[in-house]
């Protein structure tokens, strides 16, 4: 098992925010920080518990919310998750189709954070 901890992902990386202009230059940058957060994150995670996926089949990833505050919603919360899981399946060397996810959501603390686990599914 991999797990890799990661802040809570802003809401303008849900599926309707951007829009036309600025704010889609602003939601992209963003993108590529977050993937390349969780890219480095997962590397040094890899490095510390010898996680290796099969080479085929489902990897189930387990994702606990830890929202910072009572904003927004869950079903929006998977969907900042786009970024995060890229970089993860990119540090791991796997076509993110293959993640298998599953969701746990906790009260609200300051400052929030995300806990992927990446198990065998």
């Amino acid at each position: 098992m991999m797990i890799v901890s990661l802040p809570f992902p802003p809401a303008i990386l849900s599926g309707h925010t951007g829009g036309d202009g600025m704010g889609k230059w602003k939601k992209i940058k963003e993108v590529q920080a977050r993937r390349a957060l969780a890219k480095a994150v997962a590397q040094a995670a890899l490095r510390r518990c010898n996680y290796r996926p099969s080479e085929a089949g489902d990897i189930g990833i387990r994702i606990t919310f830890t929202p910072p505050d009572n904003r927004g919603d869950r079903v929006n919360f998977a969907a900042r998750m786009k970024a995060y899981v890229d970089g993860i399946a990119e540090a791991l060397g796997v076509n993110d189709k293959r993640f298998l996810p599953s969701y746990e959501f906790r009260a609200a603390e300051k400052p929030g954070q995300v806990v992927v686990e990446v198990v065998a599914a």
